[in-house]
């Protein structure tokens, strides 16, 4: 079972997941991860047939207690009033900061599939829904004083309530104080010096703390939550859910107050960016609206899903991580309506990141389509066509240009200079840094372009079997291929960035770069116990071996082509400097020895 199937199964009856969020600022992706868990456990309570809800939260009477980093001066005056209170930033039509910030993350649940209903805890306090609870617990403040204690360390003077007020004078929330509660109206003060990020007025009165002239601190408004609403199932992340934590106190104080059961916990880990975790406010991070920018909805739900809650996702944008994300969930959605050994927890991973079913449908290589839109003399959707082999359907052409909007955004946003394909017009200067092997394997390649069909595999392929008979590690051969063609050390596809090329002019760049056999032939030479371990190791399955000679100025190799049963061709080389004379004594008696099958 996938962890939401198994939270499911051990439910029963009605059912109500909720969640929340503070909007202080910017929203950042990590919030996401709270949203789409609890969205995965709502789709698993919805699929097993149970009657389900899912409600989302929007904490806009806590403080604002930090800066915004994209508006500090105009927001300083208001620190420490409810958000809901505040202005939002100038050219917002949103009617407070609250708003303006939490409308950008609700765009985000549509896009992604996420059925929340969503509310305001202005509305909440102010309706006068949390009356009842905001009675019960300042009438039992030395329970709540006393679960401080006890459960995280958390020393409280007596004369704290777990309560703050409006202040009537200044308007602020975060800087009130209650001393006191005699059932119909609290005792409070606004101090200058309660908190280090706001400065209290002084103000001291009376005021009912009903009907939203006040909050209750965030922990105990968690225990109002549970008291008035049936929540079953609600996770918190890491840091809310360790021993002692947040959570942990909500929970006590629920059931010594009201003797009830909190709902379900499901505790995740952080989401983190370049394995930084984020916060609105820093602007320490991604926000959610610019990730759900970058990755298609389907991408990005899967990004959250294939990791289990109590492991962080760790993701950063950087060209190796984000094509790695897209092949991932590629090979899941191909193996998902192909592949008869798919499991069914993979393919429930990719039912839980569809947004909608939609069946089997092509999907264009990421890097392809990036390295596609680089090179404005391709035709996209043509190159596509011709990799899937067939004109592509209504719903290939819907996430084509999704993909397309994702390369382009993270083009602009987030690609460095080395990471862009920009095809080089000359030679680039660091190509000239190139090893005499390199640039034999250019060479090498060049002499056999032209009878290669020019299509992406075929190419692909060739590409490999020259460095074999170069020979030459694939990564060295790749190396040299980008170094000259595009100015980079990595890249798409060699096959591919090849196959969008001129012939002429690829086998022109690739011979451009000079070297000296003698060079070449010491660089990749062996020597004769590492070529006689290699013919042991690789005797059964030999299949044909050929021979030459060469002697340059200074020296001579002996160099073998061996062909194995894998109908795939190595090449050895071994220095001799009597390659003439002994070297073909050499090689007869090598043919002796592990009986190889020598021809010429």
């Amino acid at each position: 079972m996938l962890w939401c199937d198994q939270v499911a199964s051990e439910l029963a009856g009605p059912q109500l997941i909720n969640d929340s969020k503070t909007p202080s600022g910017r929203v950042h992706v990590g919030a996401l991860r709270g949203v789409l868990i609890h969205d995965a456990v709502f789709r698993a309570i919805k699929d097993r047939g149970l009657p389900v809800r899912y409600t989302f939260g929007v904490d806009d009477y806590d403080p604002l207690d930090e800066l915004p980093v994209e508006a500090k001066e105009f927001f300083t005056p208001y620190l420490g009033a409810p958000l809901c209170n505040v202005p939002a930033p100038p050219g917002s039509s949103a009617p407070d900061i609250a708003e303006h910030y939490i409308r950008e993350f609700f765009d985000i649940f549509g896009e992604l599939g996420v059925e929340a209903e969503t509310y305001r805890l202005r509305d909440v306090y102010r309706s006068g829904r949390f009356n009842e609870a905001i009675d019960a617990i300042l009438h039992n403040a030395a329970t709540v004083r006393r679960v401080y204690l006890e459960v995280s360390n958390s020393q409280r003077a007596e004369t704290w309530y777990p309560f703050q007020t409006v202040c009537e004078q200044c308007g602020r929330i975060g800087t009130t104080e209650v001393t006191g509660y005699d059932g119909k109206e609290v005792e409070y003060t606004c101090r200058a010096n309660l908190v280090t990020w706001a400065r209290g007025c002084n103000y001291s009165g009376k005021v009912s703390p009903f009907d939203g002239r006040g909050k209750l601190p965030w922990k105990l408004e968690w225990t109002a939550k549970w008291r008035v609403f049936p929540i079953t199932v609600e996770g918190a992340g890491k840091d809310h859910t360790t021993k002692g934590g947040s959570r942990e106190v909500a929970a006590a104080c629920l059931r010594e107050i009201f003797g009830q059961q909190p709902p379900l916990n499901i505790p995740y880990e952080f989401f983190l960016v370049g394995g930084a975790k984020m916060s609105s406010s820093r602007g320490v991070g991604a926000a959610a609206r610019e990730i759900a920018d970058l990755l298609p909805p389907e991408i990005l739900r899967f990004l959250m899903m294939k990791t289990k809650p109590k492991q962080p996702v760790n993701f950063s944008p950087d060209e190796k991580s984000i094509v790695k994300l897209f092949n991932e969930f590629d090979r899941l959605h191909w193996r998902t309506f192909h592949d008869p050994k798919i499991t069914a927890e993979e393919q429930r991973v990719h039912h839980i990141a569809e947004i909608q079913p939609e069946g089997d449908f092509y999907e264009a290589d990421f890097q392809l389509v990036a390295t596609i839109l680089q090179m404005p003399h391709l035709n996209l959707v043509h190159e596509i066509e011709k990799r899937k082999g067939s004109p592509l359907t209504a719903i290939d052409l819907r996430h084509l240009e999704r993909r397309v909007e994702s390369a382009r955004y993270w083009l602009k946003q987030y690609a460095s200079d080395e990471e862009k394909t920009a095809l080089q017009e000359t030679l680039p200067e660091r190509a000239r840094a190139l090893t005499a092997t390199q640039r034999a394997f250019l060479h090498q390649l060049a002499t056999v372009l032209p009878a290669t069909p020019w299509e992406d595999d075929a190419l692909q392929t060739q590409l490999f079997a020259v460095a074999r008979s170069t020979p030459i590690a694939p990564a060295q051969a790749f190396q040299a291929i980008y170094r000259v063609l595009i100015d980079r050390e990595s890249g798409p596809k060699a096959g591919n960035l090849i196959a969008f090329l001129e012939p002429g002019f690829v086998v022109k760049r690739f011979t451009e770069l000079p070297y000296t056999q003698e060079e070449f032939w010491r660089e990749t030479a062996v020597t004769e116990a590492e070529l006689e371990a290699w013919l042991a190791e690789q005797r059964a399955h030999i299949t044909g071996v050929g021979v030459r000679f060469e002697r340059g100025a200074a020296s001579g190799v002996v160099e073998f082509s061996i062909q194995l049963d894998d109908q795939k061709q190595h090449t050895k080389r071994v220095l001799r400097a009597d390659v003439e004379t002994a070297g073909r004594a050499y090689v007869e008696e090598l043919g002796k020895k592990y009986e190889l099958p020598v021809a010429g």
